[in-house]
């Protein structure tokens, strides 16, 4: 039983590892000037915002053409910014920031300003479901769904526009995030569900709003957990640490890893 326990414990740390090698961690930075735009972007998976500074940090970044005394200050940063970009971008493929967002409140005045972004690509589905349609979720054979993060509202003004007059699509700033999507699709192997303000309320009256919903397909165990032990427990635990900033869900994350692998009675 301890050889059996000892592998196990082996092969879920191996995993552990494997995921958090694969999600590489990406930055992006973007000066200060007025109208310039950050943008992030994943080839596969969708992004997760690990850190976000609109300040300065060193006197290097950014600098070009800047006089000592705007560089000086390499302790000022704009409380909130993760929370910004994090709101604008989480849970999408690419998005964008205009630097202007930070304007409204000056950390260090006399400072010149630059706006640095950290984020991994997560390896998850991204689907948008305008208003007033249906979103499918559909795994293969032998798959469940599983949903880390949905929302409905509006966060860019390039998703569902067609045919829509601008007044329509202006409101950025809607996001109603939902615990409806997970409670109704995970577990299964398709699932659908209406973008209607019947399900989901109305968080911004008047503007035209699209559900987003970021998911896997998960194959599941031809077996499943039957007893979870204190060294599978502490497996688990690590599990959920090393993924906790990486995926949405944090422990539950961790616990799916233990799901798929089959215990003995």
């Amino acid at each position: 039983m301890l050889c059996f326990r000892l592998s196990t414990t082996l092969l879920l740390a191996a995993t552990c590892s494997l995921m958090s090698a694969v999600v590489s961690t990406e930055k992006a930075i973007t000066c200060g000037s007025d109208g310039n735009v950050q943008r992030l972007s994943c080839d596969d998976g969708v992004i997760s915002v690990q850190t976000a500074l609109y300040g300065r940090a060193d006197a290097v970044t950014c600098s070009e053409g800047r006089p000592p005394a705007q560089l000086a200050n390499t302790n000022c940063s704009q409380a909130g910014t993760v929370d910004v970009v994090k709101k604008r971008c989480d849970g999408k493929r690419e998005c964008e920031v205009n630097i202007n967002v930070f304007y409204t409140s000056d950390p260090c005045s006399g400072t010149y300003k630059y706006l640095e972004t950290t984020y991994t690509c997560i390896p998850a589905i991204h689907l948008d479901a305008c208003e007033g349609s249906l979103a499918q979720l559909q795994c293969d054979q032998g798959q469940v769904i599983f949903v880390y993060v949905a929302d409905y509202g509006r966060r860019d003004q390039t998703t569902c526009i067609y045919q829509r007059p601008p007044n329509q699509v202006q409101n950025i700033y809607c996001s109603s995030p939902t615990r409806k999507v997970a409670d109704s699709c995970n577990g299964k192997n398709s699932c659908t569900i209406a973008a209607r303000n019947s399900v989901f309320g109305d968080p911004c009256v008047g503007t035209y709003k699209y559900l987003e919903v970021v998911h896997s397909n998960d194959w599941i165990g031809e077996v499943g957990l039957r007893r979870v032990d204190d060294l599978q427990v502490a497996v688990l635990v690590h599990c959920a640490d090393l993924l906790n900033d990486q995926l949405a869900g944090g422990l539950a994350a961790g616990r799916r890893l233990l799901w798929a692998f089959p215990f003995p009675v």
